[in-house]
Order: C-alpha cells, then structure tokens, then sequence
C-alpha cells in the first residue's frame, strides 16, 4: 500500500524559507517521479516542482523559480521542498504527489497517481 506523509509546514514571515518533506512508503524509489503542488479553497491545485526518479531532471512553476528548490533521497524514500523568500501569495495547502512516469518530470496533476494529505503553509505579511 502507498502511503504519502508531508511535514513541515507552518507559519513564515514573508521573506522568510521554510523546509516541507514528504516520506513516502510501499514505493519502489526510483520507479516513480514526484511532485509538489498546492491549493487555497476554491482554486485549481497547481504545479510547484516535480523530479525524475533519480533526480536528474526538475521543473518549476515560474512563480517558484529561484525560489524553491525539490530534492528527493531515494535511499530514504523522501522528497523535499525546500522554499525562501516567501511571499503570501505561496499560501496555500501544499501537497506531495507520486507519479508512475519515473523518466520525466511530470507537469500536470493527472500525471500523478498517488497523493499525500497535504500540509498547510502560511505566509504572514
């Protein structure tokens, strides 16, 4: 069974980094590409960043580039986001997700076949 498990939100200042991690079980490490995406109420969950299976390849939203950075440790089984300079328009739910297209960084949300239960990130103003 796969299980998603994001921690590490919370409350920043803007300005300010934050680090969320995602662990991630019953996956077979490099065989799955991940993502991060995020949502506020009433909005579309968009893209954040995704990786490749062995971490080669990254793509990035543009209101995240030079910003975000995701990284993943597949002997550990995790994937991180590490954020700064946050703005509060980056307020949002932010969710891990896990896609079967290892050999790509995968964009779109239909891509993704498992999905974590999210962790909310607050920016202050």
């Amino acid at each position: 069974q796969v299980q998603l498990v994001e921690s590490g939100g919370g409350l920043v200042q803007a300005g300010g980094s934050l680090r969320v991690s995602c662990s991630a079980s019953g996956l077979t490490r490099s065989s799955y590409a991940m993502g991060w995406f995020r949502q506020n109420p009433g909005k579309v969950r968009e893209l954040v960043a995704s990786i490749n299976g062995i971490g080669d390849i990254t793509r990035y939203a543009d209101y995240v580039k030079g910003r975000f950075t995701i990284s993943r440790d597949n002997a550990k089984n995790t994937v991180d986001l590490q954020t700064s300079n946050l703005k509060p328009e980056d307020t949002a739910v932010y969710y891990c997700a896990a896609s079967l297209y290892a050999g790509t960084a995968p964009v779109m949300g239909g891509d993704f076949l498992y999905w974590g239960p999210g962790t909310q990130v607050t920016v202050s103003s």
